[in-house]
């Protein structure tokens, strides 16, 4: 199994400079993450975008879903900044044959204690199981990006009707 990754930048990969939390998007973390487990599957690690998501806008998306739909393989990760993950899922509509599995981080993966590994394995998972489609992994779960939003205050993704009844 062959699996292209594409990574856009994000906390994932972000890299701290001091007390007042001055970063910059550092080299992709995932072929780190990849190399120390041993994967019984090929990939390809491209780099798309080395932005904070905040700072995405339209032209920035149709970057991404260009790189996707160009992608040599039918199993897509991207490595996304978490808070536009769910509009640059939503961007993607319409990008069919494939598997597409958007992941990131809340915390850098460089940290010593961070999400993204787990996330990246649980990502990888899902973009060799689930069907064809859009799809964020993320706090364990997988999310339908149409119908999904980063709850900032409790700092995860949940469906759109939790959030909505449950402020």
């Amino acid at each position: 199994m062959h699996i292209s990754i594409l990574t856009t930048g994000g906390t994932i990969d972000k890299i701290y400079f001091d007390a007042l939390s001055e970063f910059q998007i550092g080299d992709p973390q995932i072929a780190e993450v990849i190399k120390h487990i041993h994967a019984a599957f090929t990939h390809e690690v491209r780099v798309v975008l080395r932005k904070d998501s905040l700072e995405f806008d339209d032209a920035d998306r149709k970057i991404i879903r260009t790189a996707v739909a160009g992608a040599s393989s039918d199993k897509v990760l991207v490595t996304h900044g978490t808070d536009t993950m769910c509009e640059t899922g939503r961007a993607l509509a319409g990008v069919g044959g494939k598997t597409i599995v958007l992941t990131g981080a809340l915390t850098p993966a460089r940290f010593r204690e961070t999400d993204a590994v787990f996330n990246i394995g649980f990502a990888l998972a899902c973009v060799q199981t689930l069907p064809p489609g859009i799809y964020i992994a993320m706090n364990g779960r997988v999310f339908d990006p149409e119908r999904t939003r980063k709850n900032r205050r409790r700092n995860i993704f949940e469906p759109v009707d939790a959030f909505e009844s449950n402020p």
